[in-house]
C-alpha cells in the first residue's frame, strides 16, 4: 500500500483539526465537540508517533548508505592508485619501446652500408690474396682484416636479430600494460559511477528526513495550537453552561438543581405526591430511580427540599442525565 504524500498528510491532519463555528448548539452536541476534538487528538498524537518511527528508520538508512559511500570512496582511491602505476609503467615502455627501435632502425642502416660497400668492393678470395701478398707480414695482415670483416657481419646480424626480437618482445609488454590501463580505466569509472548513484541515494534519503521531520513538527504543532483552542472552547462552554443553570435555577421556590424550565412543566415547583407512574416531589422522581440514586426515605415527596435537590443534581448531572425527564425535550434542555 502506497503511503500518502507529506504534505497531504499535513493537510489532513490541518483539516481533521478544524474546530466547528460557535453557534447555537445544545449542550449534548457541545460535548461531542469536546469528545471528538480528543479524539482528534489522540489520532494526531498517533499519526507523530508514526512519523517519529519513519524518521528514526529513515536515520538508520541513512547510516547504512553513508558507510557504503563510504567504502566505495576508498575503492575509488584504490583504483585511482592502480591506474597511476599502470599509467606509469606504460610510459616507461613505450619510451624503452621507442628506443629500442630506434636502435634497430640503426642497426638496419649500419647493415645496409655495409652489404652496399660489399656489394660494390671487389671479391677477394685466399688465392688472390696469397698471391698478392707483397710478404708474409702482408698476407697475415690481408688475413687479419678478412676474419675481422667476416666477424663484424656475423656481429651486425647478431645486434639485428637481438634488436628485433626486444622489440617484438617490448611491443607484447606494450599490449599487455595497454589491457592492464584499460580494465583500471573501466574498473574506476564504475567506482565512480557507484559512487555517484550512492551520493544520489544519500542525498535523496536525507532530503525525504527533512521532509518527515517538518512533517512531524508541522503536526506536534498543530495538535498542540489545536488541543489549547479545543480546551479553550470547552471551558467558555463550561462556564457559559454554568451560567445557564445558574440562570435556570433561579426560579419560584429555588434555586432548584435542574433548570427551572423542567422543573416548571415537571411540577411547577411544588413538592406533589406520587401520580399515577409513582412519580412525586419537586422533580417528580420514580421511587426506584430515588432508590437506586441513594435517596433518603422511601419516595422523593417525603424527603427535604435540600435531599431531593441533592437526589436530582446527581441525576442531572450537569446535563447528561436530562433524559430522565420528559419535560426536559419538550422545553429544550435536553
Amino acid at each position: 500500500m502506497r503511503r500518502p504524500t507529506l504534505a497531504f498528510t499535513v493537510l489532513a491532519l490541518v483539516l481533521t483539526c478544524a474546530i466547528p463555528a460557535s453557534g447555537d448548539v445544545t449542550p449534548g452536541a457541545l460535548r461531542r465537540q469536546a469528545d471528538q476534538a480528543r479524539a482528534r487528538e489522540r489520532s494526531l498524537s498517533a499519526d507523530v508517533a508514526r512519523l517519529g518511527r519513519a524518521a528514526a528508520a529513515l536515520e538508520r538508512q541513512l547510516a547504512v548508505l553513508e558507510r557504503r559511500r563510504a567504502q566505495v570512496q576508498a575503492d575509488l582511491a584504490a583504483d585511482r592508485a592502480r591506474l597511476a602505476v599502470v599509467q606509469a609503467e606504460l610510459r616507461s615502455e613505450r619510451a624503452r619501446l621507442a628506443r629500442l627501435r630506434a636502435r634497430l632502425a640503426q642497426v638496419r642502416r649500419t647493415l645496409a652500408e655495409r652489404l652496399l660497400a660489399a656489394y660494390k668492393a671487389p671479391q677477394a678470395d685466399l688465392t688472390t690474396v696469397v698471391v698478392s701478398a707483397a710478404s708474409l707480414s702482408d698476407l697475415l695482415e690481408r688475413a687479419r682484416y678478412l676474419h675481422d670483416v667476416e666477424r663484424q657481419d656475423r656481429r651486425i646480424l647478431e645486434i639485428v636479430r637481438a634488436a628485433r626480437a626486444d622489440a617484438a618482445a617490448q611491443t607484447r609488454r606494450l599490449a599487455v600494460n595497454e589491457r592492464r590501463q584499460h580494465d583500471a580505466v573501466i574498473a574506476l569509472h564504475v567506482r565512480a559511477q557507484a559512487l555517484a548513484n550512492m551520493s544520489e541515494a544519500v542525498t535523496s534519503r536525507r532530503a525525504t528526513l527533512v521532509r518527515v521531520q517538518a512533517a512531524r513538527a508541522e503536526a506536534l504543532r498543530v495538535t498542540r495550537a489545536n488541543r489549547l483552542r479545543v480546551e479553550s472552547r470547552l471551558q467558555a462552554v463550561e462556564r457559559e453552561l454554568a451560567a445557564q443553570a445558574a440562570r435556570a435555577s433561579r426560579g419560584p421556590g429555588g434555586p432548584w438543581a435542574i433548570p427551572w424550565p423542567v422543573v416548571q412543566c415537571e411540577s411547577g415547583g411544588q413538592n406533589l405526591p406520587p401520580n399515577s407512574a409513582g412519580a412525586s416531589g419537586y422533580y417528580q422522581i420514580l421511587p426506584e430511580t430515588w432508590r437506586n440514586a441513594g435517596g433518603n426515605g422511601p419516595a422523593a415527596y417525603l424527603a427535604p427540599k435540600a435531599e431531593q435537590d441533592r437526589v436530582a443534581a446527581s441525576l442531572w448531572a450537569g446535563g447528561r442525565g436530562a433524559s430522565a425527564w420528559v419535560c426536559a425535550g419538550l422545553v429544550g434542555a435536553a
